[in-house]
Formats: structure tokens, C-alpha cells, sequence
């Protein structure tokens, strides 16, 4: 077989169905849009969320609590992820973010104590859980807030 010789399979292609185009097609007429009605006319049909006049879902459910849009969040490292850098490394949040510990900053970076740090690093970051201060702390390092 070569290139020029290439034919599609039987099925693999369908042929678009060209609705309006006279009663032999068997979607002449009304074009597969039914008897008149909203929805047959063009233009017609009911916005997201229409419930033809009955209350929608969404204003009969109760509403409950509040977002603040001044909440500030944080791009979350672990601390048994900081073992990945060589022992008396500098941690910033730009190495950080290079390594691929962090995707996104965010507003800023906050270290959680969780798991075992086992080597000394000054730590720089926005943000620290008391865990993992007193984990850099005993492991020799030092956390500082940027």
C-alpha cells in the first residue's frame, strides 16, 4: 500500500445532516425543531437555570454562611519536603517554586510541621506553624518571616 492508495474505513467518517433542506431529506419542514413553541423559534429557547417560571433550584435552597474576599491564602509546604535540599541551604520561596515544591505562590508560603526535618536550613517564608519553627529550630536551622 502506499500514500496515494489511503482510503478512509467504512464508518469512520459521517456526513453532517443538513436539517431544512426539503421533505426527502426526513428533515425538511420544521428542520427536526417539531410544532412551533419557544423552542422552535429562532432566537428561542430558555436561559440557564429557567425553570419556566417555578422558583429555580438555586434561590429555593437556604443560603448559609460567607466568603470573605479578603482572605488571604497560602501555598502550603510540608516540612519532610525541605529534605530534599543539601544540608545548610538557603530556602526562599523563588527555590522553592523552582524546584516544583510550589506551583503556585499565591499570597504567600506557609511551612507546616509535618513530618521530620533532618537537615540545617534557614528557612524563609511568609508564614509558620509553631511545629515546624521549633522542627528547623532542633534540626539547627533557623525559620525566618519574610
Amino acid at each position: 500500500m502506499k500514500l496515494h492508495e489511503l482510503k478512509y474505513t467504512e464508518g469512520s467518517r459521517k456526513t453532517r445532516n443538513r436539517v431544512g433542506r426539503g421533505q426527502a431529506s426526513g428533515n425538511g419542514k420544521t428542520a427536526g425543531r417539531g410544532q412551533k413553541g419557544q423552542k422552535a423559534r429562532s432566537g428561542g429557547g430558555v436561559r440557564l437555570g429557567f425553570e419556566g417560571g417555578q422558583t429555580p433550584l438555586a434561590r429555593r435552597l437556604p443560603k448559609r454562611g460567607f466568603t470573605n474576599f479578603n482572605r488571604k491564602e497560602y501555598a502550603i509546604v510540608n516540612l519532610d519536603a525541605l529534605n530534599r535540599f543539601e544540608e545548610g541551604t538557603e530556602v526562599t520561596p523563588e527555590l522553592l517554586i523552582e524546584s516544583g515544591l510550589v506551583k503556585k505562590e499565591l499570597n504567600g508560603i506557609k511551612i507546616l510541621g509535618e513530618g521530620a526535618l533532618e537537615k540545617k536550613l534557614t528557612v524563609k517564608a511568609n508564614k509558620f506553624s509553631k511545629s515546624a519553627v521549633a522542627a528547623i529550630e532542633n534540626a539547627g536551622g533557623k525559620a525566618e518571616v519574610i
